[in-house]
């Protein structure tokens, strides 16, 4: 297998990290619009399986041109989700694979933004599924942690532990501190955000997809491995516009433990307007200049792939699955955790992004395996759960399976 990986951020770097210790692929290029930072995270793996070069996600023509050059069976997306549509018409565009961990990005209903659904998640990509599957090629999406290994616990829950499923919840949460910092993101704050501050979407079978208001239904939920009870709220997520597709549920919601301060701060991010994307002209010493201010934010805090030497803690992502099992009720969660101190000591990436990586790698093994396979948009619960988990056991990151 050839890859081409887009995307050498803290979550890019940390997919090198874990692809130089496994065997399935012969190549990877690594691209980034900053040529020094894809140089950085080939110089780290000290691998000649790995190269560096220079590309804008935004170019279409020039990634495809790329995928041409270096012969490559896959795209594998590390950029932030603005840049899926290009990048996915790409891979389509020149006969190879496709991997992301974020769908296109969504735009909320005009008039009634807190109910109704507008532009979903991933509808742009779903709306190009015919040409995907007449190519003959695997687009593969939302597979990272949430979404990517939260569905597959979706799809093995229906398959290994549930008759009937009546609610299915993803539940993200950590005891992560920085040092130093009132406020550092662990994960992209353009990212961030995107899916803290748009519309979160719940599914209900007989209501199908519908929208509620920013951080909505607070719960306080038990995160395993001494993490402990931690406040989630809705937030907008590809779970909820992928198990459905797939999984037979009576309800699907994602909720993440933010924490007050840490809600407080989008929400004045948000009245300040500093959440935009769109550009905005401002003075300089050479004229006035267009800028997002959701960019200005982005330049204005710390990079969250340097953070890992200041972070204390662990994480958690996982599927709390609720239903019956053999005419009884029945209530798991299944997870994963990484432990910060871990990760950093292993493979020198904190403990957020390692986690989001280790997913799409294991995808990527499956698919140059033959473990997975098939052609169209599909996302991770598309596909048998068993080899991934297995796989993930395999490569010493076992999950577990708490009876709630």
């Amino acid at each position: 297998m050839r890859i081409l990986l887009v995307g050498a951020g803290g979550v890019g770097t940390a997919i090198t990290r874990i692809a130089a210790r496994r065997s399935f692929f012969d190549r990877m290029v690594v691209a980034d619009w900053d040529l020094a930072r894809a140089e950085a995270a080939v110089a780290a793996v000290d691998d000649p399986r790995f190269a560096a070069t220079r590309v804008d996600a935004s170019d279409q023509q020039g990634v495809s041109a790329l995928l041409t050059e270096h012969d490559c069976d896959v795209l594998m997306n590390a950029t932030d989700p603005r840049f899926v549509m290009p990048l996915f018409e790409a891979a389509l565009e020149s006969g190879t694979h496709y991997l992301d961990m974020a769908m296109s990005l969504s735009r909320p209903h005009p008039e009634r933004p807190y109910e109704v659904c507008g532009v979903r998640l991933g509808d742009e990509q779903f709306a190009r599924a015919k040409e995907w599957e007449a190519s003959g090629r695997l687009a593969l999406v939302g597979m990272g942690v949430e979404s990517g290994l939260s569905d597959v616990f979706a799809r093995y829950a229906a398959d290994e532990l549930f008759d009937e499923i009546e609610e299915i919840g993803v539940r993200d949460g950590a005891n992560l501190t920085v040092d130093g910092y009132d406020f550092a993101p662990s994960f992209s704050i353009w990212t961030t955000i995107e899916e803290c501050l748009n519309p979160p979407v719940v599914y209900e079978s007989e209501r199908g997809w519908f929208t509620t208001p920013p951080f909505s239904e607070p719960e306080v939920f038990d995160f395993p491995e001494g993490i402990g009870p931690v406040e989630c709220v809705n937030v907008e997520h590809e779970e909820v516009l992928l198990i459905p597709r797939w999984v037979d549920a009576k309800r699907v919601t994602f909720k993440y433990g933010l924490g007050d301060a840490f809600i407080n701060t989008l929400k004045v991010l948000h009245q300040l307007g500093l959440d935009r994307t769109e550009p905005v002209s401002v003075r300089s010493q050479d004229g006035p200049v267009k800028v997002s201010p959701r960019d200005v934010v982005a330049a204005c805090l710390p990079d969250p792939a340097t953070l890992g030497e200041r972070m204390h803690g662990k994480t958690c992502a996982g599927t709390w699955v609720k239903g019956v099992k053999d005419g009884r009720p029945r209530e798991v969660y299944l997870y994963h955790v990484v432990d910060n101190q871990w990760s950093m000591r292993e493979y020198g990436s904190q403990a957020v992004v390692w986690q989001t990586a280790l997913n799409p790698v294991t995808a990527l093994e499956l698919i140059a395996t033959g473990a997975w396979a098939g052609t169209g948009v599909l996302g991770p619960e598309a596909f048998p759960p068993l080899p991934f988990l297995d796989l993930l056991t395999a490569h010493e990151s076992p999950w577990g399976l708490r009876e709630q």
